[in-house]
């Protein structure tokens, strides 16, 4: 007989509310106040979940236990899987020099940090998320601004600023697509709400980053080139959202972005070049901060041959994320386990869902399509181009696991406490707390996005977990349930910064083992602080003229 949720087992929403955070606030504080590892740090966390699940949701221990061995299979592939092999491909070309000469030649379309940032972080790291999404942006921008020589704060938490505007539209628009299907919205619609919303912060988050990075005086000096950043990235996204759909949104304004940054420097220089690799240039001691050096000049053919690896890397992402290849992947090798104990043996109750419904759990072995497998393959034909010999890219791969054997451990841990919090019920009771904020629901609903994404690491499991309720409840409040279902996915991209999965990849990538709290101690702010901005920007499309102009009904 299955098990049903209980959203409010103590009759008592606020105890309820309170036990549901527990798991979440000893992850993050242990994290970011006690300075604990991020692997124990998680693995507290886990601990704490099943306690709450079991002695408070009444969930059976054997189930819990499955939920949480599930999550940790989901967190090996894709995003370990994503993790590795980014890392490996970054190893290679660090080996035979060709980064070092990647460095030169960005630090030849300008030596300027700033604009270093605006370039790789964002723009490039749309691209990425575009293409790929679960962890590929920030992997793959962190590992390069490391390489720049951005010290590891800035080179981590600057990566997870930077990906933010583009997450709804991510890996060719998975959390916008599997809204819509899942929980019954207009894909068009919806697509074109969300393309009314992000734009304004695809122009401001530009801006936000470099004023993280360099302060206000700092960002003022050059502005001219945020704003073509950002507006080139904004219009596109506007323009390809409401009139195409949503799945080359982020590719198309990625592209759009950096051409024009690129021509725009050609015409264009700032006064000042900033050349202090940490944030304001007080995050690192003044005996590790080293003087620019010159920019060294390469050949045609060696730019190129060190460029070519993250050419076929790209090439790779885009093609393994194309749905027709996915399909045909899978169709040669995808097996799916479903898991015994667990699979349809719970069900999801009013008022989140219409009526009870039995939550899958099936573990799909989609090896050959995943993003990783890309990452992985692109590594190794760039290998290949770099003349590496077989022996050695073997012994790079196995040397790069055990690099990375505690960042693997942290996500699998990471994703056992998301997917038993999703499973148990616990929540959907933070949900809930926000939706019972009536006529200030379009701020919190919000927030609600904001917290799922915190919670499971992905827009398009929050939009699982939320979009439903977001339909019910605006359509309870007399509000426009596209509205609600965009505000979700929208403020769900705030919390990509703060989502545990996304840090450890960020330290990972940085190699900065054990700084994840220092990290998520830097992030936080800007991932509240442009939360609630989202909430307003929403809250105003509600109820505030001419705001309400741009509504889907």
């Amino acid at each position: 007989m299955p098990w049903q949720q209980i959203y409010d087992p103590f009759g008592n929403m606020i105890i309820s509310t309170a036990l549901a955070a527990i798991p979440v606030v000893v992850m993050l504080a242990a994290l970011g106040f006690f300075h604990i590892k991020a692997h124990v740090a998680a693995g507290m966390g886990l601990v704490a979940a099943i306690l709450v699940a079991i002695f408070a949701y009444g969930m059976p221990a054997e189930m819990a236990g499955r939920a949480a061995v599930f999550g940790g299979f989901t967190g090996l592939l894709p995003i370990g899987w994503i993790v590795l092999n980014i890392i490996f491909l970054h190893q290679l070309t660090e080996q035979n020099g060709s980064f070092k000469v990647l460095q030169d030649s960005l630090s030849g379309i300008t030596e300027d940090r700033r604009i270093q940032l605006l370039l790789i972080a964002f723009s490039f790291g749309a691209f990425f998320e575009g293409a790929a999404g679960f962890g590929t942006p920030v992997a793959v921008t962190a590992a390069i601004l490391i390489g720049l020589g951005f010290s590891p704060l800035a080179a981590s938490g600057l990566s997870l600023i930077a990906n933010t505007a583009p997450v709804a539209f991510g890996a060719l628009g998975t959390p916008v697509i599997t809204l819509a299907k899942v929980h019954g919205y207009d894909l068009m619609e919806v697509t074109a709400m969300i393309g009314r919303q992000l734009p304004f912060f695809s122009l401001l988050v530009p801006f936000w980053l470099i004023w993280a990075f360099a302060g206000r005086k700092g960002m003022m000096e050059i502005w001219p080139a945020i704003l073509v950043t950002g507006l080139s990235f904004a219009i596109p996204q506007y323009l390809v959202s409401n009139f195409i759909g949503p799945e080359l949104v982020d590719i198309i304004a990625a592209i759009v972005s950096m051409v024009c940054l690129v021509a725009f420097l050609r015409v264009w220089k700032p006064k000042t070049i900033w050349t202090s690799p940490s944030l304001r240039g007080k995050d690192i001691s003044a005996h590790e901060a080293k003087p620019p050096m010159p920019v060294a000049k390469h050949s045609r053919s060696e730019l190129i041959q060190a460029w070519m690896p993250w050419v076929i890397l790209s090439v790779f992402v885009f093609i393994w994320g194309l749905p027709v290849v996915k399909t045909w992947l899978n169709g040669i090798f995808a097996p799916a386990f479903p898991m015994g104990g667990l699979h349809n043996l719970i069900e999801k109750m009013p008022p989140v869902v219409p009526q009870p419904t039995k939550e899958t759990a099936v573990y799909t072995l989609n090896i050959l399509s995943a993003t990783g497998t890309a990452i992985l393959l692109s590594a190794v034909v760039s290998a290949i181009f770099m003349k590496y010999n077989p022996v050695t890219i073997v012994r790079t791969f196995f040397k790069t696991i055990w690099l990375v054997k505690y960042s693997l451990l942290t996500i699998v841990l990471m994703l056992a406490l998301g997917t038993l919090t999703r499973y148990s019920g616990t929540d959907t009771t933070l949900g809930l707390a926000f939706a019972n904020t009536g006529v200030f629901y379009p701020f919190f609903g919000t927030l609600m996005g904001w917290l799922g994404v915190a919670l499971t690491g992905s827009d398009t499991a929050s939009n699982v977990l939320f979009g439903g309720m977001q339909k019910v409840a605006a359509d309870q409040l007399g509000l426009s349930p596209n509205l609600m279902g965009a505000a979700n996915s929208s403020g769900g991209v705030m919390g990509k910064m703060i989502d545990a999965q996304s840090i450890v990849v960020a330290s990972t990538a940085t190699r900065w083992f054990n700084h994840e709290g220092d990290i998520l101690r830097y992030v936080f702010f800007h991932s509240i602080a442009l939360a609630c901005l989202v909430g307003l920007y929403v809250t105003m499309q509600a109820y505030v003229w001419p705001f309400t102009l741009m509504v889907v009904k």
